[in-house]
């Protein structure tokens, strides 16, 4: 900024009557004024004739009492807040240098984060830098909401996810204890159960997607602040994050942050219409872009995790590309869409059906395909066994095709491999492994137990174990399967032995491992 030592004195301003009387009429119109940009007003056509009279003496002048409050949310609030819940969770983390675990770090606001790293150890707050290193129980706090009055509630898989302990808080303060009754990774949801003698007030999903402008009314626990209300519209549907081909976000502009996770978005009639999962922020804070699970997806996935406990997504079979403006004119089509098939697995669905490589799948079950993401995410949600539609351009002609849709190979051995691992432990530590027989898993050979996954924080990782590695026996036995792996490790532990060898397959070659059995 410039200062000037000799302002130049400002220039009185002499009106004449004829003008005092003109920029008084105008001030008589209160406050109504032409839009035509600065210094572009007509005050001739603003004046004329009995307008400015009416304008100066209105003939009803209004009262407060006359005034009509601007509508709000209070009574909507009012009847849905009582279903949403706070949900905290107790998770075995490793700690930083810092002090403070990863998990913790990330949930707090930028300036929180600097003050536990800098101020911590000097106001002897938990978790500072002078404590020692190693697993840690901490805390993280999410939302969620009640769908029925026996305690059935929706939140995040991100939220529970190797939970050691969950519990809700509800709205008139009650804490409860609650269990996982599934999860599914992919669509990020959970559905959790509190066990209690009494009923839950709880709210219903919307029939009808929203529209783009309606409003939106969120719920939830930001930064641990239980039972915040935000208000905004929705600012676009269907929208893809990149997470997974099932991302078919609603985004609103309601503020939500870090702890809004798994709580709902309510329309105007109470209704939820879907499930605050994600925001996009540059500085961790919220900037008005929030995404939400559309309420039509989680009803599919919270009916498959009530009934089986995991989500079993269909499968068609096929690999697929979007039909871009090349694909489209070299196949004579006038406009791109749809997806094009190039691969079919063999003795999948598709294969079954007869699709062949080329054709293009313009729709499902009547409605059109915009492009690949738009076909996986729409089989996808769909239940094995369904039978389906599918609207195909072969060879320049359209037709329609039958298919009735499988169970994908991948969910099929994950679930299998949880099955086996919700076996007895019989008391043995935990390896951190999940296994499943060879034969379950493609490329596996068929003989052995395959490695599905391995927590990089536990005792089989500290080993070398890799997904895909295959257990050929344990202890000079033979295995098949996770619980004859399960009655080896039990065996050594009875018989005074602290490790047992096991024999494992990897793609560098054979090896010996020493793995910890425990005292007996």
């Amino acid at each position: 900024m410039v200062h000037d030592d000799n302002p130049t004195p400002p220039k009185k301003s002499i009106l004449s009557p004829k003008r005092l009387a003109l920029l008084a009429s105008v001030a008589a119109l209160g406050g109504a004024v032409l839009i035509g940009g600065p210094g572009n007003v007509n005050f001739a056509d603003v004046l004329g004739g009995t307008q400015v009279a009416r304008a100066a003496e209105p003939a009803n002048p209004v009262s407060a009492k006359h005034i009509q409050a601007p509508v709000g949310f209070a009574d909507l609030v009012a009847k849905v807040k009582p279903a949403v819940i706070s949900v905290r969770v107790e998770i075995e983390e490793s700690m930083t240098g810092s002090g403070v675990s990863d998990m913790q770090n990330n949930q707090l606001p930028p300036q929180l984060r600097r003050f536990f790293q800098q101020f911590g150890q000097q106001f002897g707050l938990p978790n500072t830098p002078s404590m020692p290193h190693g697993k840690e129980m901490i805390t993280g706090l999410g939302s969620g909401f009640f769908i029925s009055p026996d305690g059935y509630a929706v939140t995040n898989n991100h939220v529970v996810a190797h939970a050691k302990t969950v519990q809700v808080k509800t709205d008139d303060g009650h804490t409860y204890k609650a269990k996982v009754i599934g999860t599914d990774p992919k669509t990020d949801l959970a559905l959790i159960k509190v066990d209690a003698d009494t009923t839950f007030p709880y709210v219903k999903f919307a029939d009808t997607p929203p529209r783009i402008g309606d409003w939106v009314v969120a719920v939830g626990n930001p930064f641990g602040l239980s039972s915040t209300v935000t208000a905004g519209i929705v600012s676009a549907t269907g929208r893809d994050i990149g997470g997974n081909s099932y991302d078919d976000y609603i985004q609103i502009d309601a503020p939500i942050n870090k702890g809004n996770s798994g709580g709902p978005a309510f329309n105007t009639n109470g209704e939820v219409i879907g499930v605050n999962t994600a925001i996009f922020s540059p500085s961790g804070g919220s900037v008005g872009i929030g995404f939400d699970i559309p309420a039509k997806t989680v009803k599919l996935v919270v009916a498959q995790l009530k009934a089986h406990g995991y989500v079993n997504h269909a499968y068609l079979g096929v690999k697929i590309q979007t039909v871009n403006g090349g694909i489209a004119d070299s196949l004579g089509m006038k406009e791109p869409h749809g997806a094009i098939v190039a691969q079919i697995m063999p003795g999948t669905p598709a294969a079954n059906a007869g699709l062949k490589v080329g054709d293009v799948i313009t729709a499902v079950n009547g409605n059109a395909v915009k492009d690949s993401r738009d076909l996986a995410r729409t089989i996808g949600m769909m239940a094995p066994k369904s039978q389906v539609k599918l609207t195909v351009r072969h060879d320049g002609q359209t037709k329609t095709v039958e298919v009735t849709l499988g169970k994908s190979p991948q969910q099929h051995q994950t679930a299998k491999a949880d099955e086996n691992q919700k076996q007895a432990s019989n008391g043995l530590p935990k390896l951190g492994l999940t296994l499943a027989p060879a034969s379950d898993v493609a490329g596996a050979g068929g003989q052995g137990v395959a490695v599905v996954n391995v927590d990089p924080g536990g005792p089989a990782a500290a080993r070398g174990f890799k997904a895909g590695d295959i257990i050929l026996d344990v202890g000079g036995h033979t295995v098949a399967n996770p619980s004859q792996v399960q009655k080896a490790m039990k065996e050594a532990r009875d018989n005074g032995k602290q490790h047992v060898l096991m024999r494992v397959k990897a793609p560098d070659g054979t090896r010996f491992v020493a793995v910890p059995v425990g005292k007996a």
